[in-house]
């Protein structure tokens, strides 16, 4: 008879230990940066537990990575949540969060960060950091219009709240590039990338937009009680019943499956990479959110 005791011990739990020992010293890295630039993440939701969990996610996702390896994928999501509290809970106007979005896409074309702002100091350094990369030249183009599909989508968001418009499903689904995932991704992407990267650049980013939408729905599934609360949209929020969106995860999520078998071929370690987040979200959205409360 198998017992709770044998189901956490030998290499599954060795496995783990190594694991979440990365996810601590990622943690760590990420409290590093919110002190580094308080003004960004001074909100209270931006507690331990966001750190704690968002590394969890990485590490879990490529369990083959070192910290550092992980680092930029951490720093990029840090960052990410950054931007999506200033645009979707800081900006009290269209003009405003527009502001946001123009300053930071100047800096991915090399302007110098704002004085006094932490959100374009950040994204400088992570510029910065990703252009010494020898793969930059190739991916860096892809990072940059990333970079715009995810600040067009927030924008998109924010003014379908600001104007009472409720979007279509399709419409809702098609700008899950506000989620950020794939922004993310080409980060951790470029800073990993071997010197062949260049091959099949088409198919990772279908499989990686794929994703992206499991992981919209699925994150609506888990936060629903917070996005009412705070206002946010949501797919159970434009009509959808919960087993409607539990219906089209699944068939997301196989079409996820289908891209992510042939990027395997070429791109192994990213088509895991992508797998594995996409199962971590269904469980850890299953839980919990990464947000702290207001």
């Amino acid at each position: 008879m198998t017992t709770p005791s044998d189901l956490v011990t030998g290499s599954t739990a060795t496995e783990c230990g190594a694991i979440c020992a990365v996810a601590g010293q990622s943690q760590r890295d990420m409290r590093t940066w919110a002190e580094a630039y308080p003004d960004l993440f001074a909100a209270k939701p931006f507690d331990a537990a966001l750190y704690s969990t968002l590394s969890l996610a990485m590490a879990f996702s490529g369990p083959w990575f070192t910290a550092e390896r992980l680092r930029m994928a951490n720093k990029v999501c840090l960052w990410a949540f950054g931007l999506d509290w200033l645009i979707d809970y800081v900006a009290t106007s269209s003009a405003e969060a527009d502001d946001v979005a123009f300053r930071c896409l100047a800096v991915a074309d090399g302007a110098p960060p704002v004085p006094g702002d932490d959100l374009t100091r950040l994204l400088a350094d992570i510029r910065d950091e990703l252009a010494a990369s020898p793969v930059f030249p190739v991916l860096g183009p892809i990072w940059r219009e990333e970079l715009q599909r995810m600040l067009e989508a927030m924008l998109a968001e924010w003014r379908w709240k600001d104007a009472g418009t409720t979007p279509t499903f399709e419409e809702y689904l098609g700008n899950a590039a506000n989620l950020g995932f794939s922004f993310a991704f080409a980060s951790h992407w470029l800073h990993t990338a071997d010197p062949d990267a260049g091959a099949g650049l088409d198919l990772v980013r279908e499989a990686s937009w794929a994703v992206e939408r499991v992981i919209r729905l699925l994150n609506d599934l888990g936060s629903y009680e917070r996005d009412l609360s705070w206002g946010d949209l949501n797919a159970l929020l434009i009509g959808l019943t919960r087993p409607e969106v539990e219906r089209h995860v699944a068939e997301l999520a196989a079409r996820s499956r289908e891209l992510i078998g042939l990027l395997r071929k070429t791109h192994p370690e990213l088509a895991d990479y992508l797998e594995r987040q996409m199962d971590f979200c269904a469980g850890f959205y299953r839980v919990g959110d990464y947000w702290g409360a207001l």
